[in-house]
């Protein structure tokens, strides 16, 4: 980029790549000094050979795991497993090279001097962490592949001696069995062997006759033609143990050679069990002890530290333009949407300083709600003033309208039923009220009758009261008798 005192070199579509890998803003560094353009692109070199050294290593470790087994030292290249393995690896790569990259954007610059303080390296221990899990998994698939002639021969040694040991234990395992089985065979074997054996005898002592060896001239004589006769009867017989024992004889070889192939079938079982000792594990294992420690140990230590070089290297640099125009930029950015920063503002719990942010639109936003609310509230009670002077002012000139209207209107149908109901309630409570009426009136009349003949002939009233008591006692008698008679009669 060109200005009035400093010019830079445009940047190719490569350096741009290194700056993006390195999580820098390209925008800001076409505007920065070409020492910020290179350690940055540095950054992102380092971020990107480290991804494509883990899709290397996870590729091969894919591979070394997938691959089919066989002699280690006569294996041929299997396309297909490679096939899968490059997808894996560069699935691999991709994922390792977004990881650092995320562990290099995250990672300040600290204070922004050279020196690398405790909180700094305590803020960044998480990284770090990270970083040293990436760079084991990233150098061991690389050892193996470093020391794979020497890993090879001392694994085809492994191989050979571990087929030694199963076929030992193979012939050990079968041998028993095989004895097992001979013992089964027992007495029929033997008998079958004295037969063979007599015939044997017959057989020789004959042909020595029929030299004239033995006891007469050559030919076939008298004692010739016995011995003949005696090894047939002796070739017959074991036809017929033969003939007899053929099942039994047919089922124990049956089961002997079914011994034999399975033993056979072991054995090859044996040699694959022995080549499939080619796994990743196993070659690691074999690394570190054709390899040694220190090797070993130097070979982790060096893909740490270029796992953890950029790490180091942004703690350890110091404030730059770039940093300046990036903190010129958030500042604008944040301005330009209402966000106040004010650093250092306060100290927290633990006595440490804090920034107070500020969201200013957040607060105007806030403060016109509420303001809204509170015209509401106003603009309501106003209304509900005025409702109720205009209530007042119809009470005050016409009432009679005022209940009208605040009274529920019938139907003249509904007002009509309702009267009839109570014009007949009314009727019928009236009739009620004059029979009573009337009845007290009968009785007060009497009640006169009554005192004014008292009054005029009080012994004759005296006199009808106690006949009328006296009969009133003798019906109940009656009634009594009555009822004891109805008793004794059940």
């Amino acid at each position: 980029m060109e200005n009035q005192f400093y010019n830079t070199n445009e940047s190719g579509r490569i350096m741009r790549f290194l700056w993006s890998a390195a999580g820098a803003d390209e925008y800001i560094l076409e505007r920065s000094t070409y020492s910020d353009q290179v350690k940055y692109a540095c950054l992102g070199g380092i971020v990107f050979a480290t991804g494509l050294m883990a899709g290397l290593s996870g590729g091969y470790a894919f591979y070394t795991i997938f691959e089919p087994r066989g002699n280690v030292l006569e294996n041929p290249i299997h396309i297909p497993t490679v096939v899968l393995a490059l997808i894996f690896g560069i699935l691999w790569g991709l994922m390792i090279f977004n990881l650092d990259r995320f562990i290099v954007a995250a990672t300040g610059k600290g204070d922004g001097t050279e020196k690398i303080t405790w909180d700094e390296l305590k803020g960044a221990i998480p990284r770090i962490l990270m970083g040293m899990i990436i760079a084991i998994s990233i150098s061991k698939p690389v050892e193996i592949r470093m020391f794979k002639t020497e890993i090879d021969t001392e694994l085809r040694k492994i191989q050979i001696k571990k087929q030694t040991e199963y076929a030992a234990e193979v012939d050990k395992t079968y041998t028993e069995r095989e004895k097992n089985l001979e013992n089964d065979f027992g007495k029929i074997t033997e008998e079958r062997s004295q037969l063979i054996k007599r015939i044997a005898e017959f057989e020789e002592r004959y042909q020595k006759e029929m030299a004239g060896e033995q006891y007469g001239p050559k030919g076939e004589g008298p004692v010739a033609l016995a011995l003949k006769r005696e090894r047939d009867n002796a070739q017959n017989k074991l036809d017929k143990f033969d003939e007899m024992n053929s099942a039994e004889l047919q089922n124990l070889n049956k089961r002997k050679e079914d011994l034999r192939q399975e033993k056979e079938k072991e054995r090859l079982n044996n040699k694959k069990v022995a080549d499939g000792l080619d796994g990743l594990l196993e070659r690691i294992k074999i690394a570190h002890e054709v390899a040694g420690f220190s090797i070993t140990l130097f070979i982790t230590l060096l893909f740490m530290a270029i796992e953890l070089t950029p790490i180091f290297f942004k703690l350890m640099l110091t404030k730059t333009p770039y940093d300046y125009l990036k903190e010129n930029i958030e500042d604008i950015m944040m301005a330009n949407n209402g966000i106040e920063v004010k650093y250092d503002y306060y100290k927290d719990k633990a006595g440490l300083e804090r920034h107070l942010v500020i969201n200013h639109d957040a607060h105007i936003k806030l403060y016109e709600k509420v303001k809204e609310t509170e015209i509401k509230k106003e603009l309501t009670d106003y209304a509900i003033q005025k409702y109720k002077e205009n209530e007042k002012d119809i009470i005050d000139n016409n009432p009679t309208l005022y209940i009208s209207k605040n009274m529920k209107v019938k139907s003249p149908s509904e007002i009509e039923g309702n009267i009839i109901k109570e014009i007949a309630e009314l009727d019928e409570h009236l009739k009620l009220q004059t029979q009573k009426d009337l009845l007290k009136l009968a009785y007060a009349k009497i009640k006169e009758k009554e005192e004014l003949n008292i009054t005029l002939n009080p012994q004759e009233y005296v006199d009808i009261t106690k006949t009328k008591i006296n009969q009133h006692l003798e019906g109940l008698a009656n009634n009594d008798n009555d009822t004891m008679e109805k008793v004794e009669n059940a």
